[in-house]
């Protein structure tokens, strides 16, 4: 993901790369940010956060929830801006990002990705017209080293369908099933995790009725797309001076 978004950084018109970071461990410290596509861009590799932040007015930032918190701490010191791309906060976490937002700007979302957002404003319009005789079952699958399940995505399309239901996901969502489990409960949103091989990001959202059913899927080949998404994130951000946006405010979808 840090190689797209360098390459998409490069590649646009209206943003600079001022800093790249890594873990302190990783073999890449100390070299130029764009040695990987055999180029040079001046912009040297490290894990000093202050450092890479210095000229920097967004963080755009895919790590770990651990790793985001803390960077969340400085960026929120240094009033920079930042695009949260990672995924599986705890409630307690999302909180800690929602009061930062109280001084500095901040898009977060499960995926950055357009065309996903799109589909979550097509899951949204597609729950409330099939809000009665019809199941819902989201299907995912990603690479074999995700480590959080169900998908950040995933999630966000079961919350998205049911808040437009009227319904709280952490109430009627079924992540397992095993055995004798009885009939299926009408009012539920079932989840379904497929991990294996190098799958960038597979989401498939079956309505399923009497006699037919509907299908709305979003397929990734190419983590490319989320870096433009990551992209438009930091330019709305230019225009803002603090609060919590998602990609439907980036996008103009609500």
């Amino acid at each position: 993901m840090g190689h797209m978004l360098i390459e998409a950084v490069n590649a646009s018109t209206d943003c600079a790369l001022t800093g790249a970071l890594d873990v302190a461990a990783s073999p890449a410290i100390g070299q130029d940010a764009f040695a990987f596509a055999g180029r040079s861009s001046g912009v040297v590799i490290h894990s000093d956060l202050r450092g890479g932040l210095k000229n920097s007015r967004v963080l755009i930032d895919f790590t770990r929830p651990e790793g985001t918190l803390a960077h969340l701490a400085v960026c929120r010191e240094l009033g920079v801006k930042l695009v949260i791309g990672t995924t599986g906060f705890s409630a307690a976490q999302k909180a800690e990002i929602a009061d930062a937002a109280k001084d500095i700007a901040i898009v977060m979302a499960p995926n950055m990705s357009v065309g996903v957002n799109v589909t979550l404003k097509l899951l949204e319009m597609a729950a409330k017209a099939l809000s009665t005789g019809y199941d819902i079952e989201i299907i995912e699958a990603h690479h074999r080293h995700k480590i959080d399940a169900p998908s950040g995505t995933a999630l966000k399309m079961g919350e998205v369908m049911a808040e437009a239901l009227g319904r709280d996901l952490k109430e009627c969502a079924v992540y397992a099933r095993e055995g004798v489990t009885g009939e299926r409960d009408p009012s539920s949103i079932g989840f379904a995790t497929i991990r294996g091989g190098d799958i960038v990001g597979d989401h498939t959202v079956l309505f399923a009725g009497i006699g037919e059913r509907i299908e709305i899927s979003h397929k990734s080949s190419s983590r490319a797309t989320y870096a433009q998404g990551s992209l438009r994130a930091a330019r709305f951000l230019d225009g803002q001076a603090s609060g919590l946006f998602d990609m439907f405010d980036v996008l103009n979808l609500k």
